[in-house]
């Protein structure tokens, strides 16, 4: 054995382990008296993109904050633009025509996304909609398309290392228990590296990255599963999962082999995470409850389950490239809102860019947009997708509405639909007094419509 892995237990590096992970009451209320602790990381909540710098787009903004959404729009310059949006919507800097400007960072954690730069007639938009440029406008829908498709469900993206990242994951190694292996994660350039030694001296087997405990947790109810991106070296490894706060508690585990310097997709469905204490598994154990997942681990083991051996372990170095984590399953919600307008071949190519994304979307065509008190009901209506009836008004205020309450219907799933009309004076959209649920009940998917 090498040297500088020679079978000494370090007591030192116990000790910063159970300090970095909280694990001792008494070090961590020094650390809180002295401020020295580290914030507890914060679980990600859910967000909805606006994207439209206009009076549709801040309108769909002030809904979703009235409603308890967290709420990003994406604008050209925040600077310019915050008084006009408030200090309840964050504004980030980004613009559809340049693809390089939308960066992972700037879509993170966005579970949907509301679409208002279409209906130039109506809307008086940039020159985002110009039709002078079909080219360039057709471009700018598919660069944003495709970077929402992209960033969809990531919950880690190592591609863009941040401060954040360093303060979460930390090094749990088998010195918690007597052994030597040594590990540790470093952020690279667009990757993250776990790597070490790990050694089965003094008992031990076991190197691992793990994440301090989130609060509030992660909501992963809306999907099946995580997905890793990642490069390894042949060994067979483990990713667990805690949803409960205890340092030492039920851990779900999954098994996954690498094959050696080739970029792989991992995918980690929820079901088939076994539940395990120190190795063994618990028979009893409630399933994993996605919806409440507070920590993140990935380990190198020399056991596998209950006493057997991992079968592609041996002591020595290792190393494993992550590149993000991200969830993944079928989602039966809208992720992408498009209000469109009356359907030429430029506005009928923008919609299919949308129907082709791999996005769950619903697609709006509103009649003529006004600021006054319409006068008919509020209605929707489906055509053939070259067809459209725009006859009537349709207010601001209402179709930011159905843009709202798209986001929570399953029937909005994939339709495109005309509304017009107003909401009545009597409507108390906070009553709840508006049957939405009826409303989008009678909508049917576009594949059956154009069938």
């Amino acid at each position: 054995m090498n040297q500088k892995y020679a079978a000494r237990w370090d007591l030192a590096r116990f000790w910063q382990t159970l300090t970095y992970f909280q694990v001792i009451p008494f070090m961590t209320s020094l650390q809180q008296w002295f401020g020295t602790q580290a914030e507890q990381p914060q679980g990600k909540d859910s967000v909805i993109l606006v994207v439209g710098d206009n009076e549709l787009g801040k309108s769909v903004a002030q809904h979703l904050v009235a409603r308890g959404y967290s709420v990003r729009a994406l604008v050209r310059d925040p600077d310019r633009s915050q008084s006009s949006w408030g200090n309840s919507v964050e504004l980030v800097a980004g613009d559809i025509t340049h693809a390089q400007t939308l960066v992972p960072s700037l879509l993170a954690n966005i579970q949907a996304t509301i679409c208002c730069l279409e209906s130039a007639e109506h809307l008086a938009e940039t020159d985002i909609t110009d039709s002078s440029n079909t080219a360039a406008n057709l471009q700018s829908w598919k660069n944003l398309v495709q970077a929402l498709a992209q960033n969809q469900g990531l919950v880690f993206d190592f591609r863009e290392p941040s401060s954040d990242l360093k303060e979460i994951w930390g090094a749990l190694d088998d010195v918690v228990m007597g052994g030597v292996s040594q590990s540790t994660i470093r952020l690279q350039e667009k990757t993250a590296l776990f790597s070490g030694y790990v050694s089965t001296d003094n008992s031990g087997g076991f190197a691992s990255i793990r994440t301090r405990n989130f609060d509030p947790a992660f909501d992963f109810s809306n999907y099946e599963g995580l997905e890793l991106r990642l490069k390894g070296d042949g060994k067979r490894y483990k990713f667990m999962l805690r949803s409960e706060a205890r340092w030492d508690g039920t851990a779900y585990c999954y098994s996954f082999d690498t094959v050696d310097g080739t970029w792989m997709s991992v995918a980690v469905p929820f079901a088939a995470m076994q539940p395990v204490f120190r190795a063994k598994t618990v028979p009893n154990a409630e399933p994993l409850s996605s919806s409440q997942v507070r920590s993140f681990q990935i380990m190198l083991s020399k056991f596998e389950y209950d006493g057997a051996l991992n079968p592609k372990f041996a002591p020595g170095p290792f190393q494993l490239e992550i590149e993000s984590v991200r969830a993944y399953g079928e989602v039966n919600l809208p992720q992408l809102v498009l209000v469109s307008s009356a359907p030429t071949q430029a506005a009928l190519d923008r919609e299919d860019i949308v129907r082709t994304s791999g996005l769950t979307y619903t697609i709006i065509r509103p009649g003529s947009l006004t600021s006054t008190t319409g006068e008919q009901p509020l209605v929707f209506e489906q055509t053939k997708q070259t067809d459209h009836n725009s006859q009537g008004p349709t207010r601001y205020e209402d179709l930011a509405e159905v843009c709202v309450q798209a986001l929570s219907q399953p029937k909005a799933c994939n339709v495109t639909f005309t509304v017009k009309g107003s909401l009545s004076r009597t409507d108390s959209l906070e009553t709840g007094s508006v049957d939405w649920a009826g409303l989008f009940s009678r909508l049917k998917p576009d594949s059956a419509v154009n069938s």
